[in-house]
């Protein structure tokens, strides 16, 4: 048995200083900031009271114990005095205003009705304070884009007006934004405040962090990882994105500062890379040389903190190529790192080894004569070091005489459908001006390609009494071990049961290897995955740590911070035994209106893979894994189970794949998963040369595969499909999330119809059973199978009056009807009661709850249903004499397993039990 420790108060202090580091302070006129001690603040903003800790979706639906806002963290600060008439003001309209979750998937609003202020109001308050704190606050998420609507990415009326009385009446003005994503900027133009920050949603605790930074306890330190233009139409990809069937990219590579620097410098607001301190730095170069044997640019840079604070700053490395003739970005980013925190006078030194290749660019048309090659192209080269990509030095120069070919590809997922796509021409004053150019389209036939490199079959043995241990042993080989299995034992390897299945932890999202009784006997653990990316979902009701989200960790531009809090997460995983943590999520920010860019880290890949890489190494640590997602051009959520995303091969290799590319070499990612939608005309889920040709035969990639929960499938010309297997075992897509049996085809797959009409080969089952078995071999759930257990030990972490333990939780057969017992324990406020059912007969069902209470007749005690974490139904008591009283609703429960959790608001309601009872099928 193997024993860790992970002590909460540090995944605590980690977590709020990733909250800290990740925010961006972009304007700080009038020494704003930092608060000055003693000052008194007046916040303003009635989500002072509901801090986004996430976005919405199965990236943020972790329940936490508590949530730390940022009016709860001044209140904590012995620094400053919060105006705690205005907050009680606000305290009050928030009862009165309760706000509104919405019942269901992707219901919750973009935004919550703001509090009016009046004139008298604010000026009360500018008397009796120093300086205001105005607090705009949004989310969005997945199945559900931002939209260019007021109260959506741009300010209500209400709020325009909170922010104008504010800064008439104050002398001093904050802004902080908790967002998701970018929101429109210009009242930065109309009101003016003196300071402006981007907090984005910092998780459980990401109030404290936010207060570290107002009370000057920690120097801001996050840079932008996207542009923030002044018009959200100057975005390149404005005019093809939000399409219902599909998107052309016809931007091409030039998405975020890609662009920007190249066309339109007079667009941009605030560069990429952007971000203040409270103190000043000096970046110089040492040294710098090109080691041109090794294909590598050697840079070693000072950093001194130069102010009179502490603080941290991001160095950042950008290339600059010549434009040739494939035209060229005016400049990439290369590399980045972070100082340690510096006191002032002192200095860091950071060294970097960049490989050349990462100023290459994929020729897909053949114009260098190099076609479906990286190469470097004959001229001349600069890199540039500085903190932004517009306040940098020139450090290094090197020419090329002739273009380098880098590295021969095969075309691999090239488009079917033409379309024009963007490139560079320099006019005669010297001006880069935008020109498009016929994107190349396929000329390949990727079946013909799976025809030719089918595995060999190996032959059936029947079972010989090998065990997954005797192949980690050494004891047999692996192709020895799947021989024993027949084709039905084969069928189940595909087949991820879930959601919430009996096999695994309670309320996660699927299990998968052994998922039927011949495959466990065989010692094939079930392994447990669940969604992420920012904690753990666990539907059960059970409380988890929430992180802060994806576009916070990017900003902190700090790769050890992210490893270092991911190999915690890594900890509370094993803790509640899941093995697989859905994220990170590594899409690109296209367009700021997508819901999911909560959960993504930038505008840039090279970012992009290299936070992704840092957070799957300190998941590693901790002897878990991710699930990177969503395998690719997953850029907006309206429609992302039928848009196509119609993408040039040279913009899929330097941007929508780039990032994955390095998570799978740098990160040694071992677990993968597809998209909803299509890219090129076909789903990701069924494409070959995504996940074959490009993921495994070039990167190098051994893990798993799995699609997204439910995801269609379908070949080039046909109809989507969720139950054609087939196609996606042939695309070497391992696993299909989710079924409600793993172990019989309940959904009516048809991976045994396509074995016996020859559509697939056993060889090809026989694939993905070893790709499954050696995932699986090498994780906790199969030291826990053979008697090898790794126990985490959690220590100080609060205790809550809710707690049970996620042994407790036991899966209740439901034929059609049953009464379930409540009286086991007290109904007071805030209880929670979990309901874990195996239902035989998915349909509709009738939810009988009785309870009586003895308040007055007019008091209100309600209930919510939570079902697979969301909430569904409102039973609402009033006083009842002391006799029982029931209550009817209806749920539907779609598959086998599911999840409930009834919880209790107030005092004063005995709930006695709750029947389900069939009523329907679908």
């Amino acid at each position: 048995m193997e024993d860790r420790v992970l002590d909460w108060a540090v995944y605590e202090k980690t977590a709020r200083e990733m909250a800290a580091e990740g925010l961006v302070l972009l304007k700080n006129d009038n020494k704003a900031l930092p608060l000055k001690q003693g000052e008194t603040v007046s916040v303003f903003g009635r989500m002072q009271n509901h801090y986004y800790k996430s976005g919405t979706g199965s990236g943020g639906m972790v329940n936490v114990a508590r949530v730390v806002g940022i009016l709860d963290a001044l209140n904590e600060c012995k620094d400053v005095n919060v105006n705690q008439k205005l907050a009680e003001t606000y305290a009050a309209w928030d009862k009165e205003h309760p706000v509104e979750l919405g019942l269901g998937w992707g219901q919750e609003p973009w935004s919550q009705a703001e509090m009016p202020v009046t004139e008298e109001l604010v000026q009360e308050a500018a008397g009796e304070s120093d300086s205001a704190i105005v607090i705009i606050a949004r989310t969005a998420g997945e199945d559900k884009d931002n939209t260019l609507e007021k109260g959506a990415f741009m300010l209500t009326d209400i709020e325009t007006d909170m922010l104008r009385l504010v800064r008439e009446n104050f002398q001093k003005m904050v802004v902080l934004l908790n967002v998701g994503g970018l929101i429109d900027m210009s009242f930065l133009d109309t009101i003016s405040p003196d300071a402006c920050m981007y907090v984005w949603q910092g998780g459980m605790v990401g109030g404290y962090g936010v207060a570290d930074v107002l009370v000057g306890d920690v120097s801001p330190s996050g840079k932008l990882t996207d542009t923030i233009a002044y018009d959200i139409k100057d975005y390149p990809a404005y005019d093809n994105f939000g399409g219902e069937e599909r998107n052309f990219y016809a931007e091409d590579i030039y998405v975020g500062y890609r662009y920007f620097e190249t066309f339109a410098k007079d667009k941009v607001r605030y560069p990429f890379g952007y971000g203040l301190s409270y103190t000043d730095f000096k970046i110089g170069v040492k040294h710098a040389s090109m080691d041109f044997e090794k294909g590598v640019a050697n840079i070693c840079v000072k950093v001194t903190n130069t102010g009179k604070r502490l603080g941290k700053e991001v160095v950042q490395v950008y290339g600059e190529m010549p434009q040739g003739r494939l035209g060229k970005p005016s400049r990439v980013l290369i590399d980045f790192a972070k100082t340690k925190e510096l006191v002032p006078g002192l200095s860091d030194e950071l060294k970097f080894e960049i490989p050349l290749d990462r100023m290459a660019s994929f020729d897909d048309s053949g114009a260098t004569g190099h076609r479906n090659c990286y190469v470097l192209e004959a001229g001349d080269y600069t890199i540039h070091v500085g903190n932004s990509i517009r306040n940098t030095t020139e450090c290094l120069f090197f020419e090329l005489a002739e273009t380098v070919e880098l590295q021969k590809l095969q075309e691999a997922l090239a488009p079917y459908e033409k379309f024009d796509r963007m490139k560079p021409f320099c006019d005669e004053n010297g001006r880069m001006l935008i020109e498009y150019e016929e994107t190349p389209l396929v000329t390949v036939d990727m079946y013909d390609r799976r025809e030719q490199e089918l595995p060999e079959e190996i032959p059936v043995t029947g079972d010989k009494g090998i065990t997954l241990l005797d192949v980690r042993e050494g004891r047999a080989t692996m192709d020895e071990f799947i021989a024993q299995f027949d084709d039905e034992d084969l069928a189940c390897f595909v087949r991820g049961e879930g959601m919430g299945s009996s096999l695994v932890t309670a309320g996660t999202a699927s299990a998968f290897a052994g998922v039927s009784p011949n495959l466990i006997a065989h010692k094939i653990p079930s392994v447990c995955c669940d969604d992420g990316p920012s904690g753990m979902r666990l539907d059960s009701g059970m409380k988890a740590f929430s992180l802060p989200n994806g576009t916070l960790c990017g900003c902190s531009f700090n790769k050890e911070l992210n490893t270092r809090l991911y190999a915690l997460l890594g900890l509370e995983m094993t803790a509640n035994k899941v093995e697989v943590l859905l994220g990170p999520g590594m899409n690109i920010h296209r367009h700021p209106l997508n819901g999911r860019n909560f959960e993504y880290f930038s505008e840039d890949p090279y970012l992009t893979g290299y936070i992704a890489t840092a957070q799957l190494e300190g998941l590693k640590s901790s002897g878990v894994s991710g699930t990177i997602k969503h395998f690719c051009g997953n850029n907006q959520e309206y429609h992302r189970h039928t848009t196509d995303s119609v993408i040039s091969q040279r913009a899929l290799r330097e941007i929508y794949l780039k990032g994955f590319e390095i998570a799978v070499k740098s990160g040694y990612a071992d677990s993968v998963m597809t998209t909803y939608g299509l890219v090129n005309g076909l789903y990701t889920a069924g494409s070959y040369d995504l996940n074959t040709t490009i993921l495994r035969n070039e990167w190098g990639f051994t893990g798993v595969v799995m699609t997204d929960w439910w995801a269609s499938i379908n070949r080039r010309g046909m109809e989507p499909d969720a139950n054609d297997f087939a196609t996606m075992i042939q695309a070497q897509n391992d696993m299909y999330m989710c079924c409600p049996d793993g172990s019989k085809n309940m959904g009516g797959d048809n991976v045994i119809e396509a074995l016996q009409d020859g559509r697939i080969l056993r060889a090809e089952l026989q694939r993905i059973a070893k790709n499954v078995c050696n995932f699986a071999m090498n994780t906790n759930a199969f030291k826990r199978l053979v008697g090898e257990p790794v126990e985490v030990e959690i220590i100080n972490r609060p205790k809550q009056a809710d707690d049970f333990s996620i042994d407790d939780v036991e899966y209740i057969n439901v034929d059609r009807d049953i009464l379930i017992d409540l009286t086991e324990k007290a109904s007071t406020a805030d209880t929670n009661y979990v309901i874990a059912l195996d239902v035989e007969h998915p349909g509709e069902y009738e939810v009988s709850l009785r309870g009586s209470s003895t308040l007055e007749k007019l008091a209100q005690l309600p209930c919510t249903l939570f079902f697979n974490g969301f909430p569904v139904s409102n039973f609402t008591f009033n006083g009842t004499d002391g006799k029982d009283v029931v209550i009817r609703k209806e749920v539907k429960f779609y598959g086998r397993f599911n999840v409930l959790r009834l919880y209790v608001k107030s005092n004063g309601l005995d709930l006695k039990d709750i029947k389900f009872s069939f009523e329907k099928e679908f």
